[in-house]
């Protein structure tokens, strides 16, 4: 059982410096059953097609099931992915902005399942990603 709260600022504070920063996602709603972000689809988070790249919308999408993990974790627990996977339908061109939403499909003791729908700026549908976090004890 969580006992603590996070708002979008905190998350975003507690990434500063952090691969999630450096990408420019932005944390929108953080609550314990959905994570919305928004991502800029800048020219270095590209394919040489100018298109968001693959591993650029995976790493999204593994930090905000990560942070729905984190939300839910008992204080001092630790979390990683276990398992990841993607399905790409659609393009995110450079210059828009992608959202995703994660929302919780199972939240365990020691494992939680999130699914990450991104969306590009006309609503189409570009990937949907499920993961796997494992939940560890505080060491």
């Amino acid at each position: 059982m969580p006992t603590t709260t996070f708002t979008p600022q905190d998350i975003q504070t507690r990434f500063a410096g952090l691969l999630p920063d450096l990408m420019g996602i932005e944390f929108i709603e953080t609550s314990l059953d959905r994570v919305v972000a928004t991502l800029k689809v800048r020219p270095d988070l590209c394919t040489a097609g100018g298109i968001l790249h693959g591993g650029s919308v995976m790493a999204f999408a593994d930090t905000l099931g990560a942070v729905g993990t984190v939300i839910n974790m008992p204080e001092g627990a630790r979390t990683t992915t276990v398992e990841s996977s993607t399905k790409f339908l659609a393009g995110a061109a450079v210059n828009t902005v992608v959202t995703g939403e994660s929302t919780a499909f199972h939240k365990g003791r020691t494992t939680m399942v999130w699914q990450t729908l991104i969306r590009n700026e006309a609503g189409k549908l570009c990937a949907v990603v499920t993961q796997t976090q494992l939940v560890m004890p505080a060491r």
